[in-house]
């Protein structure tokens, strides 16, 4: 069975992802490919993939969309931990614990591929290089879970908005979703103070400084950087911890 255009514009993303982190064998790509057009599935904004406390049994890779992990507190109140983006996997190693620790929902409609455990134990078995891109994934997921603790922790709002600013646009490069200085912004303002710990009204106002300040232009659901380089400063930004340029 021969792949369809259409197919491997669909599936592009994930390759992408994976073959940044680990140049990944021409058997790698083949087999990967076909297993994830196996597992496709659709989710509708809002709606949850897995919840926490659910078993896992497979493992999730998003081909479009935007995804986020979360959890809440018995009053109602939910901190975003984390973005997931097309060509990333919702924890590839998950299933080798009982339940999920958080959830993780579709801000965004999403298609994403759910691979079944034996099957994806036999891709990684199978060639080391696919292994090895997995096993990269799920440090740099650690990494950027450092960083976010840090910003929460110690980086005042400005620095806070503009660091997560920086670091989707980067995130977004490897996978061929940054045009020129801009990238899709999809989400809400409240789903970006879920994420920074602010309220709505104080994200509002810092995102309102970066504008003014000429750093960021933020309009029907794209964000444009006007200055890459300043805004990195501003943030106190530096994108090592994600490991898109290991390879040169």
């Amino acid at each position: 069975m021969s792949l369809s255009t259409s197919d491997r514009s669909l599936l592009e993303p994930a390759i992408r992802r994976l073959n940044a982190l680990r140049p990944l064998s021409t058997e790698a790509r083949t087999a990967l490919e076909y297993a994830l057009l196996e597992g496709l599935q659709r989710a509708g904004s809002a709606e949850d993939l897995i919840s926490e406390g659910d078993p896992v049994d497979s493992v999730r890779l998003v081909l479009s969309g935007w995804l986020c992990r979360y959890k809440t507190l018995e009053d109602g109140r939910r901190q975003i931990v984390n973005f997931i983006f097309p060509g990333e996997s919702c924890d590839a190693h998950a299933f080798l614990l009982s339940v999920m620790d958080h959830s993780i929902a579709a801000m965004t409609q999403v298609v994403y591929s759910e691979i079944k455990r034996a099957r994806f134990e036999a891709l990684v078995a199978g060639d080391r290089s696919l292994a090895e891109a997995f096993w990269c994934e799920t440090l740099v997921n650690n990494a950027i879970q450092r960083e976010w603790a840090i910003n929460l922790g110690r980086r005042v709002a400005l620095e806070r908005v503009a660091h997560l600013f920086c670091e989707i646009f980067e995130r977004l490069r490897p996978v061929g979703m940054v045009e020129g200085n801009s990238c899709i912004m999809p989400v809400t303002q409240m789903d970006l103070a879920d994420a920074t710990g602010l309220s709505v009204v104080h994200l509002n106002r810092t995102v309102q400084e970066l504008r003014s300040s000429g750093l960021i232009v933020l309009r029907e659901r794209t964000l444009t950087i006007n200055d890459l380089d300043a805004l990195k400063d501003a943030a106190l930004f530096s994108p090592s911890y994600l490991q898109l340029y290991r390879r040169g």
